[in-house]
């Protein structure tokens, strides 16, 4: 009970912080908050936090507050005992698809209802600020306009506080200790899209904010005295247009087309995102920079912990080669016995011998309730990364050493759901294409490994797999046992094979599990590493990290404006000073060193907080884990030990897709199921089909065989290998 009475606290406490953000943010545009805000900044500016304290406390700080109460509750909910099956939530169908596009793909009511409240307050910030920019137009001095040149360029700048809106939002989605859409249930994979979505958002407003002023200047016969200015106070244009082409390089290298055929130039030009922060800085100022601090804060913090948990490397201890021309790699790694994670985990993976500087995410495929000192993730070899990584290792097997050398590996993660209650339903419909049986293959290990007195994990589960050709089924042999040997185990699993570019009848599920089986295994020497994958930090820790770190920064910067920059002192003198006299002043110090200033505060805070968590890390490992024996390896072929059964219970079919909508109006009735959880992962098309039937299923009454109601709940999950 006393624990349910923080939680309960901790979301209250969430949602006041989140409703006085977005608060803000509305009020923003407004005459109003903008009279009393240059009143509370004139206040502020002769106490010891000064101006830029008040700016941080309220757009950067309620960010990272919320972020600190969200790890908290993560906590308190991952230390929860074991729950039986929760009952079905009335805001169930928030979550199912409302909306199947090819373009946005599958869109559920909660993020549609997100999207439509987010595009609301960009038409509200946009119309308050030009109704207002309208009534009470100023002639700019260096430039001699026109009224509609005039009434333009105040349309152009506008839209750079659009593109300043999405900037706010844009690093949130992607990070993964400090996850804040892990509190919403919202996986890193799933969130990416978001990240798209604002990016996106971002370069069309920042790139019409450009090219209108830029035009402006232009037929003004201005553009070669702006567009080179690197003014001492105010706007620097010269910043903005390096911030501006650095943006498009990263948005062009992101387009599909050269994401999934050149990844290493998406990879590397993204990290072009410093350059485009810094010089974004420059332009608008440290006070509009404060209003999207808040993400870039967190997303530092956020990737500097993730290098310091993925120290120091770890080792590859086996990999099991399917002989076959599909180039599939099953990798087994050390990890510490402590170390649980969930199904459909993500572990990203750096392997020097084939890049010093790639990171690549990969599902796991083992169960954490199974295997205590090992986890293990299937690598399929169809991509410039992965197929140097198979060359690498049949280079080992092919030299003539006798032993396997030592293969570093550096891992991050395991990143996964905080919870399982998306596999307690009363029974599961999997539907997996091609290489998306990855997450699959932990929920099946998971499922069947639980104990049924702690757990209600459902007992009837159909998997639907379809594959181009029957070679790719090998991925089924870490769980042959399972699909072979269903009499040892409460789960009752019905795996239906469908194999769309081949044409057999002789052939069954069991057979080709069989014939398929044969890998070659290959045990490497652990000799350059004695650890094991440790895991992230918990929540509490990750949420002081953050706290100590907001300290830190707001520390340093009060300590380098009262050294670095005039301080005034209030007293009657300084209040008989008008305005424009304050201003003058203040514009004495170029707007690039107060820049400057909290880019080095930033930077401090990041580095105290990251040499702290590197000594703390430093000390638990060594302190509390087991170093791993060395050992030395050799290859080794075999094929799994084929399993009889008396009855054939699966279902392999040759050269056609499954009837989706036969599947769904029979799988009730094989059930008898009121809550049927439905759970797809592989080509986007198979997705969408899937969610489109749970979308039908969901408007119209489902009646199973029983005479009851039956709820279809959509779960889109992500592969990675």
């Amino acid at each position: 009970m006393a624990k349910a009475i923080q939680l309960a606290v901790l979301k209250v406490l969430m949602i006041i912080i989140f409703a006085g953000w977005i608060a803000v943010w509305i009020q923003k545009p407004t005459n109003m908050w903008t009279r009393k805000w240059k009143g509370a900044e004139d206040s502020s500016r002769y106490t010891v936090f000064g101006y830029y304290g008040l700016n941080f406390a309220v757009y950067t700080f309620p960010l990272i507050s919320l972020t600190i109460i969200g790890l908290v509750y993560l906590n308190l909910v991952s230390r929860e005992p074991p729950r039986s099956r929760p009952a079905r939530s009335a805001t169930i169908g928030f979550s199912n698809p409302v909306l199947v596009n090819s373009f946005l793909g599958i869109l559920s009511s909660i993020e549609i209802l997100a999207v439509f409240l987010f595009v609301l307050f960009l038409a509200w910030t946009y119309y308050a600020r030009i109704s207002n920019d309208f009534k009470k137009l100023m002639p700019v001095k260096s430039l001699n306009l026109d009224l509609w040149q005039l009434r333009y360029l105040r349309v152009a700048t506008r839209f750079g506080l659009l593109a300043e809106a999405c900037l706010a939002l844009l690093l949130l989605p992607i990070l993964r200790g400090l996850a804040l859409f892990q509190i919403l249930g919202i996986q890193f994979e799933a969130s990416v899209r978001y990240h798209i979505w604002l990016g996106t958002s971002m370069i069309l407003f920042a790139t019409i904010h450009g090219a209108s002023t830029l035009f402006i200047w232009g037929v003004s016969h201005h553009i070669q005295d702006e567009m080179w200015r690197w003014q001492k106070t105010g706007r620097i244009y010269l910043a903005g247009e390096i911030a501006l082409v650095t943006g498009l390089v990263i948005w062009i290298s992101s387009l599909p087309q050269i994401r999934r055929r050149r990844f290493e130039i998406f990879y590397y030009t993204h990290h072009l995102y410093i350059v485009f922060l810094i010089f974004f800085l420059f332009h608008a100022g440290d006070r509009h920079f404060y209003s999207v601090f808040g993400g870039i804060f967190l997303f530092g913090l956020d990737k500097l912990l993730r290098i310091v948990q993925s120290r120091p490397e770890t080792c590859v201890l086996s990999a099991r080669i399917f002989l076959l021309p599909g180039k599939a790699i099953e990798l087994t790694l050390p990890k510490d016995p402590r170390l649980k994670y969930t199904p459909t985990s993500v572990i990203y993976m750096k392997i020097p011998s084939v890049s010093k500087f790639q990171w690549h995410p990969f599902s796991i495929t083992s169960s954490s309730n199974l295997d205590d000192d090992t986890m293990s993730v299937v690598v399929k070899c169809n991509g410039g990364w992965t197929s140097t990584f198979y060359d690498v290792i049949q280079a080992e097997l092919d030299s003539d050493t006798g032993s396997m050398s030592c293969m570093p590996v550096s891992v991050e993660g395991p990143y996964g759901p905080a919870s399982l209650d998306f596999l307690r339903h009363d029974s599961l419909l999997m539907i997996a294409g091609g290489a998306g049986i990855t997450p699959f293959l932990s929920i099946l290990k998971e499922i069947a490994s639980v104990n049924s007195s702690r757990y209600r994990f459902p007992t009837q589960v159909q998997f639907i797999y379809v594959v181009k050709k029957s070679q790719d089924i090998c991925l089924l042999n870490s769980v042959s046992s399972l699909l072979l040997n269903q009499s040892s185990t409460q789960l009752s699993l019905k795996l239906k094979v469908y194999v769309t570019q081949e044409e057999r009848s002789d052939a069954t599920v069991r057979g080709l599990v069989n014939d398929l089986s044969l890998v070659r295994t290959v045990n490497f020497s652990t000799e350059c590493s004695n650890y094991a994958v440790h895991g992230p930090e918990s929540p509490i820790w990750m949420a002081a990290m953050a706290a100590l770190s907001s300290i830190k920064f707001i520390v340093s910067l009060i300590c380098f404006n009262h050294i670095f920059l005039p301080h005034e002192k209030k007293s009657a003198v300084t209040e008989k000073i008008l305005p424009s006299e304050k201003k003058a002043a203040k514009e004495k110090t170029p707007s690039s060193v107060v820049d400057l200033l909290l880019l080095a505060s930033f930077i401090i805070a990041l580095a105290c907080n990251t040499f702290l968590a590197s000594i703390l890390r430093w000390k638990r490992l060594k302190k509390d884990i087991p170093p791993l024996s060395p050992k030395h390896g050799k290859a080794t072929e075999h094929a799994s030990v084929e399993t009889r059964s008396p009855v054939e219970e699966h279902e392999l079919h040759f050269g056609g897709r499954p009837d989706l909508q036969d599947i769904f109006s029979e799988f009730p009735n094989e059930t008898g199921g009121s809550d049927i959880g439905v759970l797809v992962c592989g080509p986007v098309s198979m997705m969408e089909s899937v969610a489109s039937l749970c979308q039908l299923k969901s408007q119209g009454l489902n009646i199973g065989s029983r005479g009851k109601k039956t709820y279809f709940s959509f779960h889109s999950l992500n592969f990675t290998l």
